[in-house]
């Protein structure tokens, strides 16, 4: 009987798949899916779970892990995020869940309440006896309150955030306590041997925490580096098409395609009104990027190899590399590989090594600068130093302000603050380098702007935005009058609590898409832990990069979690390692702890990966490609194609595509914005074959043909637009 019912399972879980990927209602175009899909996959994956624990002792553990698997698919069905510029929600008023929602969602999450309620009450005893043993009080108070203010973004409206707080908790502790109940139904000796092999797998603790070991490069870190990258590079190449979709990106993008050419600047383009790109400048004849000369170096380097979506995740593998070995630095490898593991289930940390900016760059060289104070205290070498200092200078050319936040810590480190000073020899040599590659950045600044202090970025925000409203500090004028994602005139006290807020919400919902929330076991160990001083060094980086950062008026937005925060990432995941440490150490809980890890990271990579990489990130900011495509199917090849529509989305689509020297034989795309553009533009471009596209907000889908080729004269002739 037990073999029949585990063969129906199987049958059923298949059912489910080709339900999922074969209903129209989960289909959109360019023959992509719909985030809903996420749900059906998650429940095909937890009909498998149950049909193989169905026929053994493993069963009951098996019912919980697919009740959480398909419970946290069910509760991110409740959310709207989608691809607009906005923090996600759930639907407000709540009453929307019993009216607009699918009322199999709310139903699910309902049923999986009443389930898990019933099985924590059955062992309250012993959830009573564990906790006195583990927590006091105030600590377990504590970290309730962490959960609570970072599980839903803020809102306008108290009389609306209060309530969505309470059901985004009330979500979490549900997600918690069926996890919960999920390993506790694990029989006892297998858990131990679980944990067993986790601490065996972990290795030991070369040194205690702020000592180390010396650190090396071993297959486990070349291994999660190429699982990194693979995992990006997929999502890159399915979920963000290989396109830039942040207005940020498009002139990094166009910023590294003329670096790639050789050329400081591009010639500026005929008519300047049909080629208005975001954060892209003119003056002189020339034209250029506002953006930081950094990043777009490094991604220059894509363009020359033919596949610049390649270069930020091949960085994030380099990262984990990085990050193995200054974690073993500073805490020994068992928290190394914790660490390592964590940021390879990371949806923060692998859909930022998807896109085009510049944080996991960023990233590289602060890790890089890390290293370089870190070794040359166990070795005593300066040129690990010299090393650092470059990756410290590197970083001003990236993003300054993270930049200030990592000479803070990394300079107070290297003095001696919080561990051995280092020598004099390699102190000179960090601040050497540091000199050498961040004057870099003042010789870029005079040449483009004419004064080594002068930033092209705050040159162009004063000139298109106000004077000073894009730099530090508080006041009335601070800010670009984005109403929905930054709703406070200026920069105050106010602006400092909602930015905070809402990058707190978006790590706790980014950094690990536990449905229990990713800061668990980072504020269980903050409230709970033994600190050591590699772990105040932890702390030190994460409250300096949030102070600095609160100088600013912008909390960074919705794109990508809490990006202006990114330099966290590792500290963070750092104490949530010494949370799960802490637990695994300890009598009670600690194989539970393990396997708890263990099933939320599973329903992570299930459920949580791909409803975000679908119903977020694909045509993200709708922005789509095509515009090549076209180019292709017709042989556009030396030709003036004008697409109508609007500057962004329609216009930024296209834009990616224009070639840095406007004579190299490439199709050039140019913003039909009105009659008087389009004939200066013919004018302009006489000898060429002129195409006409339709962009996606007059299509409603992507990029349609909707003329050509014609002649510049015979377009000049007709005197309006086709």
């Amino acid at each position: 009987m037990a073999r029949l019912a585990q063969i129906f399972l199987f049958a059923l879980s298949g059912l489910t798949f080709a339900w999922a990927f074969f209903d129209p209602r989960f289909n959109v175009s360019a023959g992509f899916v719909d985030g809903g899909v996420s749900l059906p996959v998650a429940a095909g994956v937890g009909l498998l779970i149950i049909a193989v624990t169905c026929p053994g002792r493993f069963r009951r553990a098996g019912l919980w892990a697919a009740l959480a698997l398909i419970g946290q698919a069910a509760a991110l069905q409740l959310i709207e995020a989608g691809t607009g510029v906005r923090y996600q929600h759930y639907m407000r008023p709540l009453g929307r869940l019993l009216t607009d929602a699918n009322p199999v969602f709310p139903a699910f999450v309902a049923l999986q309440a009443l389930l898990v309620a019933a099985g924590l009450y059955r062992k309250r005893s012993s959830i009573r006896r564990g906790l006195g043993g583990l927590f006091r009080g105030w600590q377990i108070a504590g970290i309730i309150f962490v959960l609570f203010v970072s599980s839903a973004a803020l809102s306008r409206y108290l009389t609306v955030y209060i309530p969505e707080l309470a059901f985004a908790t009330i979500i979490e502790m549900i997600s918690l306590g069926n996890v919960a109940l999920a390993v506790w139904a694990l029989p006892g000796e297998s858990l131990r041997t679980f944990r067993t092999r986790v601490l065996s797998f972990l290795g030991g603790d070369e040194g205690a925490p702020g000592e180390g070991a010396a650190c090396r490069i071993d297959t486990f870190s070349i291994a999660a580096a190429l699982w990194v990258t693979a995992a990006a590079a997929l999502l890159s190449a399915f979920s963000y098409e290989m396109i830039p979709h942040i207005p940020d990106e498009g002139a990094y993008f166009y910023h590294a395609r003329y670096f790639a050419e050789g050329m400081l600047t591009a010639p500026a383009p005929p008519v300047t009104e049909a080629f208005d790109i975001e954060l892209m400048d003119f003056g002189g004849g020339r034209w250029w990027s506002a953006q930081l000369p950094g990043w777009p170096a490094m991604l220059s380097l894509g363009f020359l190899f033919g596949a610049p979506w390649l270069v930020n995740p091949v960085l994030a593998g380099v990262n984990i590399v990085l990050t193995y070995l200054l974690i073993t630095e500073i805490y020994g490898r068992r928290i190394a590989k914790m660490v390592v593991l964590l940021l390879c289930v990371s949806p923060w940390y692998i859909f930022m090594a998807m896109n085009f900016m510049p944080h996991t760059f960023t990233l590289t060289v602060f890790l890089a600068a890390a290293l370089g104070v870190a070794l040359p205290r166990r070795t005593g070498t300066p040129w690990w130093a010299l090393a650092g200092g470059l990756g410290l200078g590197a970083i001003s050319l990236v993003r300054p302000l993270e930049a200030v936040a990592a000479a803070l810590v990394l300079g107070l480190w290297a003095l001696g603050v919080g561990g051995k000073r280092l020598r004099v020899s390699a102190i000179a040599a960090f601040a050497v380098g540091t000199a050498a590659a961040g004057s870099l950045g003042l010789y870029y600044n005079r040449l483009l702007t004419g004064s080594p202090l002068t930033f092209p970025f705050m040159a162009y925000t004063d000139k298109f935005y106000g004077p000073g409203v894009n730099a530090l500090g508080f006041g009335p004028e601070k800010g670009f009058g984005w109403t929905t994602i930054d709703p406070f005139p200026g920069h105050g006290a106010i602006d400092v609590g909602v930015n905070a807020l809402l990058n707190v919400f978006s790590i706790n919902t980014e950094l690990f898409g536990w449905g229990a929330g990713s800061l668990l076991f980072s504020a269980l160990f903050l409230f709970a832990g033994r600190k050591a001083r590699a772990d105040y060094l932890m702390m030190a980086v994460i409250a300096v990069v949030v102070a600095l950062h609160s100088f600013y008026w912008f909390s960074g937005g919705p794109d990508f979690g809490a990006r202006y925060w990114y330099l966290v990432i590792v500290p963070v995941a750092a104490l949530t390692a010494r949370g799960i440490q802490l637990l695994l150490q300890s009598a009670p809980w600690g194989a539970e702890a393990a396997a708890a890890v263990v099933l939320m990271s599973g329903i992570t990579i299930v459920s949580f990966f791909p409803w975000r990489a679908i119903d977020k990130y694909f045509h993200y900011r709708s922005i789509v490609p095509g515009a090549e495509r076209l180019a292709e199917e017709n042989g556009f090849g030396r030709s003036l194609v004008l697409v109508r529509g609007n500057r962004h989305v329609d216009y930024a689509s296209a834009a990616v595509y224009l070639p840095a020297d406007f004579e190299d034989g490439s199709p050039v795309y140019a913003w039909d914005r009105s009659p008087g553009v389009r004939r200066r533009l013919l004018l302009s471009f006489p000898g060429r074959d002129v195409w006409i596209v339709n962009g996606p907000t007059i299509t409603g889908g992507g990029f349609e043909m909707a003329g050509g080729p014609y002649t510049a004269s015979h377009l000049l002739s007709q005197g309006s637009p086709e």
